[in-house]
């Protein structure tokens, strides 16, 4: 078995913008290296939302030098940037930004969502960019549901999706600029499963629900984060306590500075001050206005 290194777990939330209460459950200022090429997860445990003809999110904001996967749950959120990317993603969905060179985006629940209300569930993770490539030209990936392969447990015991990279010989949906794998999966209690990762990858378990068990004896409450060795061991086993959902993130290590200031990723210092200056410049477009509340 893949050694254990680490458990976390960081149950106190916080808001981000009016509409994503979120547990942050790790982050590059802490880890470090350890997590590279991942940044930052974000969690909104199931919250319920009253209906409202408000915009519940967070307004335009910058981004440079890094991705931002959202994964949806439950409830739906709308996605526009300066790039012309955009669009509304619902349940099962996940949404792929490359903020690249930059760009300004926002996210706000669905008007759909909004004026019916419910429970309200996302990830969010920040997946870095190799140096070579934290200047590329921002793209957008809608992920639709249907478009994620599921690979079933056996004794309909779960299931796991491959949202990036592969597992089981089948092929993740999202593109990537660097070796990752993102799946998200479910396990019902009572029920174990050993899954293989790539040996010469950082690999972190996240537990986002439940109680697990991870290679038979160390046990993961919800909001947790597992990290694990660089060792020879390709596997993990995950035993199911009660009913669990989560993520296993794995991805070669960039071996890059990791330089980084609010919504800017970078290698130096220097280039987060040109960040803030371009920025500051427009360079990095606006929202066409014409979008708005639509």
């Amino acid at each position: 078995m893949k050694k254990i290194t680490g458990v976390y777990r960081n149950q106190n939330m916080h808001w981000v913008g009016d509409g994503f209460p979120v547990r942050n459950l790790f982050s590059y200022d802490r880890l470090g290296q350890a997590i590279s090429p991942f940044l930052l997860l974000d969690y909104v445990a199931p919250y319920p939302f009253t209906p409202t003809k408000e915009q519940h999110g967070v307004g335009s904001h910058p981004h440079r030098g890094f991705e931002t996967v959202t994964i949806a749950y439950q409830g739906a959120v709308t996605h526009k940037d300066s790039s012309g990317g955009g669009g509304t993603i619902q349940t099962g969905d996940v949404q792929w930004m490359t903020a690249g060179s930059g760009l300004v985006h926002e996210e706000f629940h669905s008007t759909k969502f909004a004026q019916k209300g419910g429970l309200f569930e996302m990830a969010q993770l920040w997946v870095n960019l190799p140096a070579a490539d934290k200047m590329t030209a921002p793209q957008y990936q809608a992920i639709q549901a249907q478009e994620i392969p599921v690979i079933h447990f056996e004794d309909e015991a779960g299931h796991l999706r491959v949202i990036a990279g592969t597992y089981a010989e089948q092929q993740g949906a999202a593109s990537t600029f660097s070796p990752v794998n993102v799946w998200d999966g479910v396990l019902k209690a009572g029920h174990r499963q050993d899954v293989f990762v790539p040996v010469d990858h950082n690999t972190l378990v996240v537990v986002l629900q439940g109680e697990m068990l991870l290679n038979g004896h160390q046990k993961v409450l919800d909001n947790s984060i597992v990290l694990f060795a660089h060792d020879a061991e390709p596997q993990i086993q995950l035993e199911a306590l009660t009913d669990a959902k989560f993520l296993i993130l794995t991805g070669k290590p960039l071996n890059e500075p990791i330089q980084g200031y609010g919504p800017f990723v970078m290698n130096t210092k220097q280039e987060i001050i040109q960040a803030f200056e371009d920025f500051n410049q427009g360079k990095f477009g606006e929202i066409p206005v014409q979008e708005h509340h639509r």
